[in-house]
């Protein structure tokens, strides 16, 4: 699939998801603005990748809990750019930043929760559509379940904060219709080199092994790449009627009845 000629932003594109996100977008032709926080290492690196797929790139930094650094950001990508055609919402603070449970989670947790996601996309997909040309892409990378569960409880602060993205993408798809531009949610399941490989150790194996042993159904945890297909897959012309929607590239593992025993269900 060729994208070639487009020009895309990805927060958080330095590590993980969405640096997967922007390598399998330089694949199909499309020039990458490689966004990091703190790590220019990474940045860098990402960037180098980009350059080996025969695109060019460029690097921004920003703190995507400030409204004014967002729209800087993007800004300086509209200017040496020239223009917009996808924009990922992605980024997200550390793990210590937010993860705690309802009763105990602070209100900076609290805002640095709500501040990265539902805010900076606000205040990002405003600034993106006034850089896009008809037809553009918008997507915000969100954690389905926990948007809509509760029994993980240091996820209170981000679970609500995803929820609220979730509902924004909505409104903006309605929004933009009339120009042609999508705006969808992808939710990924658990992914590695993600926030899966910042919880502790016995966590992260409890987690790779009920997904190996069926609770995914196709008996494996997702990659970066995975979502990086298909956020081209979306930024295709063909799928200019899916808007407003949560897609969920996640290996089966949301169609799993939480009340069956896995084996039962996986035969």
């Amino acid at each position: 699939m060729s994208l070639t000629g487009k020009h895309a932003l990805i927060t958080g594109s330095s590590r993980g998801i969405g640096r997967g996100i922007a390598l399998k977008l330089a694949d199909a032709g499309v020039k990458i603005a490689v966004h990091y926080y703190q790590n220019e290492r990474a940045a860098k690196d990402t960037l180098a990748a980009i350059r080996k797929h025969g695109v060019e790139g460029m690097i921004v930094q920003a703190d995507v809990t400030k409204p004014a650094e967002i729209t800087a950001m993007l800004g300086k990508v509209k200017k040496d750019f020239g223009k917009l055609d996808i924009f990922v919402s992605n980024a997200r603070p550390e793990v210590p930043e937010f993860f705690q449970g309802p009763m105990d989670i602070t209100l900076e947790q609290w805002n640095a929760a709500f501040d990265s996601q539902a805010k900076a996309f606000l205040v990002g997909a405003r600034e993106a559509a006034a850089s896009m040309n008809d037809g553009g892409r918008i997507f915000a990378l969100t954690y389905a379940e926990g948007s809509r569960t509760g029994g993980l409880l240091p996820w209170a602060g981000m679970g609500s904060a995803k929820a609220a993205l979730e509902s924004l993408v909505r409104y903006f798809a309605v929004a933009l219709a009339k120009r042609g531009i999508t705006v969808n949610a992808i939710s990924p399941g658990w992914t590695e080199d993600s926030v899966l490989n910042t919880l502790p150790t016995q966590a992260q194996e409890l987690i790779r092994n009920w997904h190996v042993r069926g609770w995914t159904p196709m008996g494996r945890l997702g990659t970066p790449e995975d979502i990086g297909n298909v956020v081209t897959l979306l930024s295709s012309e063909q799928a200019g009627w899916i808007t407003g929607q949560v897609i969920y590239a996640d290996g089966g593992a949301s169609l799993m009845n939480p009340e069956v025993p896995t084996e039962i269900q996986i035969g």
